[in-house]
This record gives C-alpha cells, sequence and structure tokens, in this order.
C-alpha cells in the first residue's frame, strides 16, 4: 500500500467521522456543537484537497470518497440538527421529516458538482459546507440575539429555511468562488468585499455571524451577476 497516496483518504476519513460525532452530539440534545464538528469537517475537507495536490496523488477513488463524506457531515448533520430543532418546536409528527430535504438535495448537489465541468472558477448553487454552516450556526445566532430566537425557533419558519437553503444548493445560480487568479482589486472586488465582511461578522459576532456572512454571500453573488451581465 502506497502511503503517500492514502494520505488524503485518511484526512477524508475524518471529515467523516467529525460529521459522524457531529450527530451524536445533536442527537444527544447539544445543538450547538454541531456547528463545531462542521467546522472541524470543513477543515478536514480543505486539507484533503490540499494534500492530495500537493503530493501529486489525486484519484478518483479520493474524489468519490470525499462526496461520500460530504454527504454526512455537509447534509446529514444539518439535516439531523433541523429535524431535532423543529421537533423540540412542535407537536407535530410530520412537520420535523421536511427539514430532511437537506440531506437529499445535499447528495444531489455533490453528485451534480463531480460532473458539473462549468464550476472551475465559480460555484453553480450554493456549496455544500457554505450550507451545512449556515443551517448549524442558527442556534447559535438565536442564542446571541434573543430578539431572533422567537423567529429562529418557529418550526415553520425552520422548515421554510430547510427548503431555502436546500433549492439553493441545486439552484442554477452562479455564486462567487474564493479563487483569486491575480491580486487586482478591479477583478477581485466582491471577493475582497466577502472577506472583510466575514472577518467583521465573525469577529463581532464569532459563530453566529456565520448566517450574516452567508447571506452576503448570496447578496454579492446576486449583485455580481446582475453587473457582469451589463
Amino acid at each position: 500500500m502506497n502511503l503517500k497516496a492514502q494520505l488524503p483518504n485518511f484526512i477524508t476519513l475524518l471529515n467523516l467521522l467529525s460529521g459522524v460525532m457531529g450527530i451524536i452530539w445533536v442527537l444527544e440534545g447539544e445543538l450547538l456543537y454541531g456547528a463545531y464538528f462542521v467546522l472541524l469537517s470543513a477543515t478536514f475537507d480543505f486539507f484533503d484537497g490540499f494534500a492530495a495536490r500537493s503530493l501529486k496523488v489525486q484519484s478518483d477513488m479520493g474524489k468519490e470518497l470525499d462526496s461520500l463524506a460530504d454527504v454526512v457531515s455537509f447534509g446529514v448533520l444539518p439535516g439531523i440538527l433541523l429535524y431535532t430543532l423543529t421537533k423540540t418546536q412542535t407537536d407535530s409528527q410530520f412537520l420535523p421529516f421536511l427539514c430532511l430535504i437537506i440531506p437529499l438535495l445535499s447528495a444531489y448537489r455533490l453528485a451534480k458538482f463531480n460532473l458539473d465541468t462549468r464550476q472551475s472558477d465559480r460555484f453553480i448553487g450554493l456549496p455544500t459546507p457554505a450550507s451545512a454552516l449556515f443551517l448549524t450556526t442558527l442556534p447559535h445566532l438565536a442564542a446571541k440575539w434573543p430578539e431572533m430566537a422567537t423567529w429562529l425557533n418557529s418550526p415553520i419558519a425552520l422548515v421554510v429555511i430547510a427548503w431555502i437553503t436546500s433549492l439553493l444548493l441545486v439552484a442554477e445560480l452562479p455564486l462567487i468562488a474564493l479563487k483569486f487568479k491575480n491580486s487586482s482589486l478591479t477583478d477581485n472586488s466582491y471577493r475582497y468585499g466577502l472577506l472583510v465582511i466575514g472577518a467583521v461578522c465573525l469577529i463581532w459576532l464569532q459563530l453566529a455571524g456565520i448566517p450574516l456572512v452567508i447571506l452576503a454571500y448570496l447578496l454579492l453573488s446576486g449583485i455580481e451577476n446582475v453587473f457582469s451581465k451589463k
């Protein structure tokens, strides 16, 4: 066995392990922990690709394994979190299950991404890590801003958020990718703008700022799409 070739796969399995552990914590009622494990998974998700490129051991096996891990960490984990959160806010037996659209469309998104050659410098649809971070940090936003808690704890609102976010995963919507071809401010104004907004929100609100960063990401992408067509 070529150990060097297996290093990126090992890191990918750590991504998967983080996702599974996050699900366990959420099922035990520790909803705030979901975001920490998504962040950990996203870190491993970055480094497995970085390791594969650096060691020049990219493979079809690694690509498939990465998608399988991402389904759990960025699809099943946020889906279970929204399901659990909704279930605590309603007596309905049916309503919480509507949140399981998240893992379904996350899996569809990941399969589509593997086949879509258009996403080399732009994303088409919301990336699954961004979706997962948005959904799993909503409890942090509610804890940080008590005035938002009533709205965020509404079961109908949670289901609507789950469906809108899931549909954005598979939408034919061009979104900014933080891939810099050069350091030009003019060419990368929206990317730099997103980085500044992200830094401000994270310094100001910590994890509770992530939903605001994702909303800014969607807004800036929409503005860029409008002006790029003119």
